[in-house]
């Protein structure tokens, strides 16, 4: 049976995450990890949670109309190649992840200061989009993440999106990098998703669900606009401590 402390610790991840239109991976690694789960769980675990709470964010912004496709579709076209080729690699060590935590902690501070979307916005370049999406994919298969950490910022402080559009852009994103890790991974590991696909994860991944489609529902809909940028750096903050090793 599982703990309830630890089902409701990683549905709190998932509201949160989810609010701002990512999904949570590096909040479910912490606390899978203090709660002592075994690696070779936490990894495919996570992205199925990652998976379940992108899905629904997906549903929630996209749905809600956010979703600036004509202008930005091309950041998706080398994520999820970029992806794969950082989960391949595996290269960085801890001096590498603790300078992108620093970023991280730079742009959380930047965008915890200022409280609404600029008065207009600024039209990227399709080379800059390609080039950003397949950098941060690679970021985000080299870091263990679905990327929407590095992107959200980006794409605010380069003015390219309002929060919410930012949101709907990131969580579209998160869903085709956790989809590609999983099957990565399922692909390296068959025997992978039969170690945590268990009877007692079955009411996990229902409670998470729903604490994933609340917050993202809430952040799509309902939230003014300085409360999803205030709740955004506060996930950039926790991501931040974990890749800089201040919590497992």
């Amino acid at each position: 049976m599982m703990p309830a402390a630890l089902a409701l610790a990683l549905a709190a991840v998932a509201f949160l995450y989810a609010s701002v239109g990512h999904a949570g991976a590096s909040g479910y690694i912490a606390v899978l990890a203090l709660a002592g789960e075994q690696p070779e769980q936490i990894k495919p675990l996570a992205l199925i949670l990652n998976t379940v709470v992108a899905s629904a964010g997906c549903w929630n912004f996209l749905g809600a109309g956010h979703l600036p496709w004509r202008r930005l579709w091309p950041v998706y076209l080398l994520a999820v190649p970029g992806a794969f080729l950082g989960g391949w690699l595996n290269l960085p060590g801890p001096w590498f992840q603790r300078l992108v935590g620093l970023v991280l902690l730079a742009s959380a501070w930047r965008l915890g200061r200022q409280s609404d979307d600029p008065a207009q916005l600024e039209a990227p370049r399709r080379l800059w989009l390609v080039s950003a999406g397949g950098g941060l994919g690679l970021l985000a298969g080299l870091t263990g993440t679905g990327g929407g950490v590095f992107l959200t910022p980006l794409l605010l402080l380069g003015r390219w999106c309002s929060t919410r559009q930012a949101a709907a852009v990131s969580v579209l994103f998160i869903l085709l990098n956790s989809i590609a890790g999983l099957a990565g991974l399922m692909l390296a590991r068959p025997q992978a998703l039969g170690d945590v696909l268990r009877p007692e994860w079955a009411g996990l991944l229902v409670l998470v669900l729903v604490a994933g489609a609340s917050g993202s529902r809430l952040g799509s809909r309902h939230w003014p606009v300085i409360w999803i940028r205030r709740c955004l750096a506060v996930v950039l903050v926790l991501a931040a401590l974990k890749l800089l090793a201040l919590v497992p």
